[in-house]
């Protein structure tokens, strides 16, 4: 008779847990609170699909920071190539944009999801939707349905619950009571990828929100990057904010305040930008002779008058120091429900090498449930992808040998 296991969550890691299983003689059963799969999969390719990144794999491992060690053990078993591989046998072709990113040539995600569950059908896969996960009760594992409560006991369960972003997609966090009751370490979730807010003027706020700011080279601590990001009504995001976001959001929760430093001309020496300023200007308003010696304007011009003292915009040297290094204070992270991802969840220390629950026999872990961190780039849906092929495979050998 063949084993059974249930996999409760169904995004990337969930399925390709399933996808694991289903070369195998188990009977799956994949259980989903939500009415339909992968909403924030589906989400994330909204604005195109990013699966992963084409740099170099020694680099690519070290976008997971701190959490390294414990993630790349699972990506050298599931690298970005063997990720566009299994793609590409969805019949989803990809390629990679100019900034190193991996897309499927549609850019969406719906084909591929669309693809993958149909293939997962074929192979014996059973999905189990609005099935709410609602703890244990004798030994067994309770589920809210639209037809009532009912009960399961798999020989094993994998675990794929998401984090705690974008809780109308599905991933509420409402699992962490259940497990913490069971002594496991969870480490409360904070935003990750996510904007900050700044005390804008009312001026300010209302004249460029929505405006990106292009072309500025964003620096913290050992942080320093080129990009661009957005001006929001309340503060800042995007690309080059999301990059810098877990240290930002670290400073801020450690110390209680937090800057930002912005090069608004990086292509422009700070000598050159005093040599220019300092030339008379005759009858030319102040903001129109910075335009014709600097080429900074509009929003960038904007942030200058926001945060650097009126009487130092007549002083050539601290001008130009300015716009080589103005600093921008934050205020907070934005809300953890509005950020792409999470930080936290569980504590691999809780974990076996096989992302088994050390504290319960049987029952294994993947995905952003699990306390670690990305950039957005394809790195967080490279390690959901890993994560859940190496649950899958741990979650085979436990009932192989139980």
């Amino acid at each position: 008779m063949s084993k059974s296991i249930a996999i409760i969550g169904g995004g990337p890691a969930g399925l390709m847990a399933a996808e694991i299983l289903s070369q195998h003689d188990v009977k799956i059963d994949l259980y989903e609170a939500m009415p339909s799969l992968g909403r924030k999969f589906l989400m994330a390719g909204k604005s195109g699909l990013n699966l992963t990144h084409s740099e170099d794999y020694s680099l690519f491992v070290t976008r997971y920071g701190n959490k390294q060690p414990e993630i790349v053990k699972y990506l050298d078993d599931f690298k970005p190539k063997d990720l566009i591989a299994f793609t590409n046998e969805l019949n989803v072709k990809t390629f990679v944009g100019s900034s190193g990113r991996v897309f499927p040539i549609e850019m969406k995600a719906s084909p591929m999801l669309r693809t993958w569950i149909h293939s997962l059908k074929i192979r014996g896969v059973t999905f189990h939707l609005r099935h709410r996960w609602s703890g244990w009760e004798d030994q067994q594992w309770v589920f809210e349905t639209p037809a009532g409560i009912i009960k399961i006991k798999p020989d094993a369960t994998i675990l794929a619950l998401g984090g705690a972003s974008w809780p109308k997609l599905g991933a509420k966090g409402d699992w962490i009571p259940w497990l913490v009751q069971a002594g496991i370490m969870v480490k409360p979730f904070s935003p990750a990828n996510c904007g900050f807010y700044v005390k804008w003027s009312t001026h300010f706020s209302e004249k460029f929100h929505g405006q990106p700011v292009k072309s500025v080279v964003l620096s913290f601590k050992d942080f320093k990057q080129q990009g661009e990001f957005v001006i929001t009504k309340k503060g800042v995001e995007g690309s080059l904010i999301y990059s810098a976001s877990a240290k930002l959001r670290d400073e801020l929760t450690s110390k209680g305040q937090a800057s930002l430093t912005l090069d608004l001309a990086p292509d422009t020496s700070t000598e050159k930008l005093t040599q220019a300023l300092g030339r008379p200007r005759g009858s030319t308003s102040l903001s129109n002779h910075i335009r014709k010696t600097t080429g900074i304007q509009g929003v960038k011009l904007g942030l200058l008058y926001e945060f650097l003292a009126k009487e130092n915009f007549e002083n050539p040297d601290k001008l130009a120091n300015a716009i080589k290094a103005l600093p921008i204070p934050l205020v907070s992270p934005t809300p953890l429900a509005t950020a792409i991802s999470s930080a936290g969840g569980i504590s691999f220390e809780e974990l076996d090498d096989h992302l088994m629950l050390r504290k319960m026999p049987g029952v294994f872990c993947a995905g952003e449930m699990l306390d670690w961190e990305a950039p957005t780039g394809g790195y967080l849906l490279s390690a959901c992808f890993a994560l859940g092929r190496a649950a899958g495979n741990g979650a085979l050998r436990w009932v192989h040998e139980s």
